[in-house]
């Protein structure tokens, strides 16, 4: 349970703010603004890094910094070294000494402000503590040289935890707002208990609120839980398959409750629906193995690595088919799939028939049949225009089916 306090600060990391930056995926992008708001909750970014030995070394040395408290000058000659190994040209602000500082600056402090806040968040919304105060002050940083109006003007501001405001204006509000949020049992006398007039109101050029910069209209940390299996399924769909299988694995290995949890109520869903609706879902990854027989073996190059199932296996007349047969996964099998496609649990076979993937999934034990998944590489479903890989069929079979040794080949 959290001090009452909420000790910790940039110099003083504590726990939470450390677990928060741990967790997060190294994500390849060109551009600060190539993910959105609270994808940024899973994800580390440097703009401009691309390469996965670079992003970890820079992953690293943030996290040491957090870990040991380093200061900024520290951190500026571990990114030198990690910049001049990993051949890194190219960055915005390389070439002189102001623009190198600036650009270690915003790594730095950007990622150490936001973990803080994550981390602070975790604490603010434990039961325990929000029972005890469950009121939230807007706490603006002390010794600014140029304050924002609008940040001096929540200052003090006593609002309820699950009031709108925080939603959007949960600091850090903007690049080097060093605002925080601490938690009071109820508003004192003289405090400010409703935000100022037009608060909310959109700027139609920023599309945020207020006072807050572009990107970063969000509450660090409080997208956690409800956005991770559509963020990541976004991502590993989106990006090449050498760099997709890597972070899926890694995601699989931090949050592999979490995702599987999320695709079993996915599941819950679809079959609550009772009908088909387009909707489709990642299932799993491909392995490296698995796309390099792939490409050796057809010549092809997917576009990603994601393993997606349509709403159709589950629901309408292609499942009815199979459970006239009897052969259709049941509900339960269905929310263990995810689970099921990690790799100790499944054969992958080529088709030379029909040109598709069969994987192979032990349900249990004593099953005699294994569950089918059909899937076929660079598809486009019928309401998209992104190709993906995708189970066309999904049904129990009998393994012995797979070693004839002449319609499928075996992956390994």
């Amino acid at each position: 349970m959290p001090d009452d306090n909420l000790s910790g600060s940039l110099d003083l990391p504590f726990a939470e703010q450390i677990e928060f930056f741990r967790k997060k995926l190294n994500l390849p992008t060109k551009r600060w603004d190539d993910i959105k708001k609270a994808e940024h909750d899973r994800f580390f970014i440097v703009a401009g890094a691309e390469k996965a030995d670079l992003l970890a070394d820079l992953h690293e040395a943030v996290l040491k910094a957090e870990r040991s408290g380093t200061t900024l000058e520290t951190f500026r000659k571990d990114f030198r070294k990690i910049v001049e190994e990993r051949g890194w040209h190219g960055w915005t602000g390389e070439g002189t000494k102001a623009g190198e500082n600036w650009r270690t600056r915003v790594i730095y402090e950007t990622n150490l402000r936001t973990s803080y806040a994550a981390g602070r968040y975790a604490q603010l919304t434990d039961p325990d503590l929000l029972a005890r105060r469950p009121y939230w002050k807007y706490v603006h940083a002390d010794g600014v040289q140029n304050p924002r109006p609008q940040h001096l003007a929540w200052n003090g501001l006593v609002l309820r935890h699950d009031h709108p405001f925080w939603k959007t204006n949960y600091p850090p509000n903007g690049w080097g707002c060093g605002c925080t949020v601490t938690a009071v049992r109820a508003p004192k006398e003289g405090d400010k208990t409703e935000p100022p007039p037009g608060w909310d109101k959109i700027n139609e050029k920023t599309g945020e609120l207020p006072g807050i910069d572009r990107g970063w209209g969000y509450a660090p940390g409080a997208s956690v839980a409800d956005e991770l299996r559509r963020i990541v399924e976004s991502k590993v769909a989106s990006l090449p398959p050498d760099f997709g299988i890597p972070f899926y694995e890694l995601a699989a290995k931090n949050a592999e409750v979490a995702l599987e949890r999320s695709f079993g109520q996915w599941v819950d869903n679809v079959l609550a629906a009772g009908v088909t609706r387009n909707q489709t879902a990642v299932i799993g990854a491909m392995t490296k193995m698995e796309l390099d027989f792939w490409r050796q073996e057809t010549g092809n190059f997917p576009e990603s690595a994601a393993l997606a199932v349509e709403d159709r296996l589950m629901v309408g007349k292609k499942a009815g088919r199979h459970e006239g047969k009897g052969d259709a996964l049941t509900s339960d099998e269905w929310k263990r799939a995810a689970a099921l496609m990690r790799h100790a649990n499944r054969d992958a076979y080529y088709d030379t028939v029909r040109k598709n993937i069969v994987y192979l999934l032990t349900l249990s034990k004593s099953a005699k049949n294994k569950a089918k998944l059909a899937i076929e590489v660079d598809f486009i479903a019928k309401g998209s225009k992104q190709k993906m890989n995708l189970a066309r069929a999904a049904f129990k079979q009998d393994p012995q089916v797979f070693n004839d040794g002449r319609r499928y080949k075996k992956i390994e």
